[in-house]
């Protein structure tokens, strides 16, 4: 049906294309001819001069065409003479007394020429004008064609053996891969799983923060089940048109279970997933009506279907409780940031390919790298491949991943033009950071201290976490602030003087006292919940809140603990700095002429930490 309607509108096109070009012929063809001719003509006489040579016998072929001669000499010359008066050429070639017998007579009839002229000035208009309204009718038939097709799925399908990617590809997050492991073996091994009573799961939910590897995963079990793979982000089910994403939803599922065993990705579900009945439209927006879709059509599965859905998200905290209920996402993998080992792992996956000088050591990488994902550790190699080229190295050295992972976290150098003053005032101010975290016992080593304006800061001082921790002790955080507030310590003490540069570490300080005091118990109020109460659900999803309900007097209390807190912890800091003053200069002296300070040069002014487990 579909190639006669081209068939059709082809022969419409051409049967249009022939009668345009009809009518143009009919117009322009006698023009034509009589071009033609007037090219043969090299040059105009005067009809006296004509008929003078005709009777002198000179020309050898005569030629009257309307209104003019064309004489053909016996030279081979050709010579053309137009009449000047009333009379016609006839006339006056037998007044001439020529012989007829020698004259050919070719007449354009010049009157037909205007009528056809005249008939093709009203027919051209209107036939471009039905023309163009054809081709606007075309175009709006062709328009609700793809209005009807919108309740298409756009799903991207990788065919059965198309996806390269495997658990081999994936590293850091090996409690999801054992996991999503079990889901491969429920595709490639159905009836083992049925023949003892269980069924299939119906769906698994990926959750976590950026970068960790969520959607590689889900092509990781793509590539390792080899069966078809529909991948659609949650956005792409979305269209200005009421019921499209439903539709689409619908057209989804029904490709998968054709093609089942299959799997279906939506990436970044959150985006159509979120809990009902907080949207400003009401009930029945389209973002609802995709979700029903979606929730009728994951809870409609038959054990026999085999069609899994994986969806990822990192916003756990806005999906609809009725996606989490068990029968649609029957399983939750939280994915978290890679500890020392998973990244290891990554930094060796992610190295194939590059050359890295053998004397890295990747031990020392990982241990830098505390609190990156998975893409953080991708893009800070990368990074470090394109310092290496840009320096035309041959190889990567520890020093280029070194400065991509400084690079990935806090931005590229930048070179601000800085009075001598304002540079000392920075040296003197991450000095000080330096100097109390160094002295401090529970802090972590210094990693880098450097006055090379990064992002928005004008210099920063890197501590590291020496090791992945899951609990702060009261101790660390309260010399975590007095880390933070060394910096505003060093400029009291060396200049009798404040500076905005102490904002930021200011904030974060009373932040983490605040925390204290509220939500930890770390104060003289005790074990108590200050704070605003409210319910959290698995993914931290804000199920209720209520303000906090400590009395005025209670509040002021609070307020008076932060102070506390905060008081105690710059004492301390001005007590370090001013202990350390001479110190403190030798290493804001080396900071000026280096401008960065690595742990190695740091520790060789100051002497080797002392750190206290």
């Amino acid at each position: 049906m579909a190639k006669e309607k081209r068939f059709q509108f082809k022969l419409k096109i051409n049967l249009w294309t022939v009668l345009l070009g009809f009518f143009v012929l009919l117009f322009i063809l006698p023009l034509f001819f009589s071009a033609v001719d007037m090219k043969g003509s090299s040059e105009k006489v005067e009809i006296s001069r004509a008929l003078a040579d005709i009777k002198e016998e000179k020309v050898e072929k005569i030629m009257v065409e309307n209104e003019r001669i064309i004489l053909t000499y016996k030279s081979g010359e050709v010579k053309y003479a137009v009449k000047e008066e009333n009379e016609s050429l006839s006339d006056l070639l037998d007044k001439a007394d020529i012989d007829p017998t020698k004259v050919n007579y070719s007449v354009i009839d010049q009157s037909l020429t205007k009528v056809f002229g005249e008939i093709l000035s009203i027919v051209l208009p209107l036939g471009l004008m039905a023309a163009f309204f054809f081709f606007i009718l075309r175009a709006q038939s062709r328009g609700a064609q793809d209005i009807f097709s919108f309740g298409r799925s756009r799903a991207k399908l990788f065919a059965k053996g198309k996806q390269s990617v495997t658990f081999n590809d994936v590293a850091g997050v090996e409690d999801a891969k054992k996991e999503l492991e079990e889901i491969v073996d429920f595709l490639k091994n159905p009836a083992k799983y049925r023949k003892i009573g269980a069924r299939t799961p119906k769906g698994v939910l990926l959750f976590g923060p950026a970068g960790v590897g969520k959607t590689l995963l889900a092509r990781a079990v793509a590539g390792q089940a080899s069966v078809p793979f529909f991948s659609m982000a949650g956005s792409e089910f979305m269209e200005m048109l009421v019921g499209v994403g439903a539709s689409r939803a619908r057209d989804l599922f029904a490709q998968a279970k054709a093609a089942a065993p299959s799997i279906i990705f939506i990436d970044e579900i959150d985006a159509i997933g979120r809990q009902r009945g907080k949207g400003l439209m009401g009930g029945h927006d389209e973002r609802e009506q995709t979700l029903n879709q979606i929730l009728v059509e994951m809870d409609g599965f038959t054990p026999n279907d085999n069609v899994i859905v994986i969806a990822a998200t990192n916003r756990g905290d806005l999906l609809d409780p009725a996606l989490l209920r068990p029968g649609r996402f029957d399983r939750r993998v939280i994915l978290d940031m890679p500890d020392k080992e998973g990244r290891l792992a990554i930094l060796k996956i992610h190295a194939r390919g590059k050359k890295f000088a053998k004397r890295i050591n990747w031990e020392r990488v990982s241990d830098r790298t505390v609190g990156f994902s998975g893409a953080d550790l991708e893009n800070m190699l990368n990074e470090a491949a394109i310092l290496a080229a840009r320096d035309n190295q041959t190889q990567i050295e520890e020093k280029d991943i070194e400065e991509a992972a400084t690079k990935v976290k806090l931005g590229p150098a930048k070179k601000r033009l800085q009075s001598k003053e304002d540079k000392k005032i920075t040296a003197y101010h991450e000095a000080g950071h330096a100097i109390v975290t160094h002295i401090l016992p529970k802090m972590d080593p210094v990693h880098r201290v450097s006055i090379v304006a990064r992002g928005m800061s004008l210099g920063h001082t890197l501590i590291p976490p020496a090791a992945d921790r899951t609990h702060e002790t009261k101790s660390r955080i309260v010399e975590q602030i007095t880390a933070m507030l060394g910096g505003r310590a060093a400029e009291e003490v060396v200049f009798d003087e404040m500076t905005s540069g102490a904002a930021n570490d200011i904030s974060q300080a009373t932040k983490l006292a605040r925390a204290m005091v509220i939500e930890w118990g770390m104060s003289e109020l005790g074990p108590i919940n200050l704070g605003p109460e409210m319910g959290l659900g698995d993914f931290g999803q804000l199920e209720w809140y209520e303000q906090s309900p400590v009395s005025q007097a209670m509040q002021k209390r609070v307020d008076n603990e932060v102070k506390k807190i905060v008081d105690g912890c710059y004492k301390e800091a001005l007590k370090i700095i001013g202990a350390k003053k001479k110190t403190l200069d030798n290493v804001v002296e080396k900071l000026l002429e280096k401008e960065t300070l690595d742990k190695d040069d740091f520790e060789k002014i100051v002497g080797a930490k002392k750190v206290v487990k």
